[in-house]
């Protein structure tokens, strides 16, 4: 999640004052999204499991 301008190749969502800016072809992959406000942040989640994290090399546990 970052802070962006909308481009062509995106949707926009406005829900409760906020702007969701998404890539067409991502939210395709990954829909449906939910956004939560946290005390920390926000928590994402979508349809695509992420698993555990990083299994690209033998540093991460």
């Amino acid at each position: 999640m970052a802070l962006d301008e909308p481009k062509d190749t995106d949707n926009v969502y406005e829900v409760e004052g906020f702007k969701y800016i998404v890539d067409k072809d991502f939210m395709e992959k990954v829909e449906p999204i939910k956004v939560d406000f946290m005390d920390i942040g926000f928590k994402l989640t979508s349809s695509v499991d992420f698993g555990s994290g990083c299994k690209s090399c033998s540093s991460c546990s």
